[in-house]
């Protein structure tokens, strides 16, 4: 890539063609199956060319039911997708997503691929390579610290030194969601450029919702949500030991915890509440979208995300946009992000820190007010689809320039 370069000094060449491969899109897979679409479809709105191989993955040990496999389909938004099964569990190993690869990736101007320590991720940037088409690499932050050291270690150190790095330092770029995700990354000592270019959504739609669809309640209840991916980094055990410190004070308050994950993991979090204590005022609803969402966030009083790592925070965005008071820690990319022009409250991440940030705006109707316009304000600003589809367009431009 040019010495210099910066995506935004670029504009589009009309007959760009772009490749995205990502290991799932199943909804099991948290954020990155949500962001991929709306990636796709910012994409096609700004004149490129999108199409997604992916796996029927549909969790640990599942296949999507009914996939059509080996065959494109038109998607919502103008882009194709065509999906190819996995044979393992293990990487999410597919052989017929990897002979598509090498037989069609020249047929595009730019990779690029979405996950690390992936069979797809290892066959597209192989495939690439080969073909001698340039490819930009999203690691999903499966590179943060806290993922490398708390998921697979041994078997993550491994493979990075001896198979993902050559393979990242070869990319023409790195595409990060955050600045706290590539300060992250580039301390393993990658060498590719790193570009920053933040997820953008149809925050627009995402408020007002109409609370008459929710659930029966009582009306003086004062809720608090939480709302994505029930897994071990996401903090939901911190939550827990705070909420028994705010439901000393605020006899009314209730916990709704809205999110999918593995069942022996739910089954502690539950067992968890029982020994606190306050299982009568948590409510597991499972995992919420359209209107019963909106519902969700419709009726929180604040929304909470005191995640260990997240390298960008999909669900505190929504939560921004549809102008909720939310509270985070800076272990959150977005939240470390916006916290300094005060739409989100940071908190540090103990049981005690935590509850009294919650409590401080449980408290204060203004603040929460104050805080949720500021919130959807920023959102609305710098977090659309349309200025994430510009930023990439731009990328993209100046990656094809550069390979010429």
């Amino acid at each position: 890539m040019p010495a210099g370069f910066h995506p935004s000094s670029f504009i589009l060449h009309p007959l760009i063609r772009v490749l995205h491969v990502i290991p799932s899109l199943s909804l099991s897979s948290g954020g990155p199956s949500i962001a991929l679409p709306a990636m796709a479809a910012a994409l096609v709105a700004q004149g490129v060319t999108v199409d997604v191989v992916t796996t029927d993955d549909d969790g640990r040990g599942l296949h999507l039911a009914g996939a059509r496999l080996g065959e494109w389909l038109a998607m919502e938004g103008g882009w194709r997708r065509l999906m190819f099964t996995k044979q393992s569990e293990f990487y999410k190993v597919s052989l017929g997503l990897w002979r598509w690869l090498r037989d069609h990736a020249r047929e595009y101007d730019v990779v690029h691929v979405h996950a690390v320590f992936s069979f797809s991720a290892v066959a597209a940037c192989w495939a690439a390579r080969a073909a001698g088409v340039p490819y930009i690499v999203r690691p999903l932050g499966i590179l943060n610290g806290w993922g490398m050291a708390n998921r697979r270690r041994w078997m993550k150190g491994l493979s990075f030194r001896l198979l993902d790095k050559p393979l990242l330092d070869a990319a023409v770029a790195m595409h990060y969601t955050s600045g706290l995700e590539q300060r992250e990354a580039e301390s393993l000592g990658l060498r590719a450029r790193g570009v920053v270019i933040p997820l953008g959504f149809d925050v627009r739609a995402m408020a007002p919702w109409d609370i008459s669809t929710d659930p029966k309640g009582d009306a003086k209840e004062e809720r608090l949500l939480f709302l994505s991916r029930l897994d071990r980094k996401k903090g939901l055990e911190l939550l827990l030991e705070a909420f028994v410190l705010v439901a000393a004070v605020r006899p009314m308050t209730h916990l709704i915890v809205a999110g999918n994950g593995e069942q022996g993991y739910v089954a502690a979090l539950k067992a968890l509440a029982v020994s606190l204590g306050i299982e009568t005022r948590v409510t597991w609803t499972g995992h919420l979208e359209g209107a019963a969402k909106g519902a969700a966030m419709a009726r929180a009083a604040v929304f909470v995300l005191p995640s260990q790592s997240e390298n960008f925070g999909i669900a505190l965005l929504e939560a921004m946009a549809a102008g909720r008071a939310c509270v985070s820690c800076e272990e959150v990319a977005l939240a470390a992000d916006v916290a300094g022009e005060g739409a989100v409250r940071l908190a540090l991440r103990n049981p005690q820190a935590l509850a009294a940030a919650l409590l401080e705006l449980l408290a204060d109707a203004g603040a929460r007010e104050q805080l949720g316009a500021k919130a959807r304000e920023v959102a609305l600003r710098d977090y659309t689809l349309e200025v994430m589809g510009k930023r990439l367009r731009s990328l993209y431009e100046a990656v094809v320039i550069g390979a010429r």
